[in-house]
């Protein structure tokens, strides 16, 4: 018989401060965060080889071939040996990945075929709770997951700053961004294989116009465009700057441009989850 989910601690009394036009202030949260992350943890515990597995070896397999194959082709790009390049890039690809997808499969499952939101909703908890915790929890995970290529990079030779530091921050905002964004394209397709379109269609050549694989400039001027709106560009612009120890000004708009991204995502992964969860 299987484990039954731990069960969500109710809201706090009604004279817990709730701040005014939004949600309940931060100590709300907590008790449905933490649930729903003990959950997350007791199924981690239990299913972490296969979960793990090719979120860790895919982005590395990634670094050996392009790194073999067009390191001998390649000597550098932008400056910077071609293997460090591309193991920056493969750090971004990686919280990408693993938030983006669990953010759009994982929650599509647990919405229409586990039915495990509606058990979470039934318990005194909002929507906007659920989401942040889901949310939250993939974007630690991916952010681990993401600091194994780095940790790879720097064996092959990437040089020690004190803005390498930043990195696992910068990834840690990314996979939440990009969790709360498949959550939000999860509410959108009629059907779970539809997000396969979604992947092949829509994040793959986002991926392709980011500058993970190749530098983007010298390219078309549409690429450019594509380029000035794509959060993933913004992302691996803000992790290679900080891995390479040149942040600068320009990198507060990429970062800006990464926050509203995130803002954005949430609400409409909010909005959409709403939507779905209560027609």
């Amino acid at each position: 018989m299987s484990r039954a989910a731990p069960a969500l601690p109710a809201r706090p009394p009604a004279g817990a401060p709730v701040s005014e036009g939004g949600p309940p202030a931060a100590p709300a949260l907590m008790p449905s965060l933490r649930a729903v992350w003990l959950r997350e943890l007791l199924l981690f515990k239990r299913y972490w080889p296969a979960i793990t597995f090719g979120s860790l070896v895919e982005p590395l397999v990634y670094m050996a071939g392009f790194g073999l194959g067009f390191g001998r082709l390649v000597d550098s790009a932008e400056g910077r040996p071609y293997p460090q390049f591309l193991g920056i890039g493969m750090v971004v690809t990686s919280v990408l990945f693993a938030s983006a997808f669990a953010g759009m499969f994982e929650s599509y499952n647990r919405r229409c075929y586990q039915h495990l939101y509606d058990a979470v909703l039934s318990r005194p908890v909002d929507v906007w709770e659920l989401v942040t915790a889901e949310a939250s929890w993939i974007a630690v995970k991916s952010a681990a997951y993401s600091s194994v290529p780095l940790l790879v990079t720097v064996a092959i030779g990437l040089p020690f700053t004190p803005s390498l530091l930043l990195v696992p921050l910068i990834t840690l905002m990314a996979g939440l961004a990009f969790a709360l964004c498949g959550m939000w394209v999860s509410t959108l397709v009629p059907a779970i294989d539809w997000l396969r379109l979604v992947v092949s269609g829509v994040l793959t050549p986002l991926v392709m116009a980011a500058g993970v694989f190749f530098p983007l400039t010298g390219l078309a001027g549409w690429v450019q465009v594509v380029a000035a709106v794509n959060p993933i560009h913004h992302c691996m612009q803000l992790v290679r700057h900080a891995a390479f120890g040149t942040l600068g000004a320009v990198d507060l708009l990429h970062l800006a441009v990464l926050a509203a991204f995130t803002v954005a995502a949430w609400f409409l992964a909010v909005r959409g989850m709403s939507r779905r969860l209560f027609d």
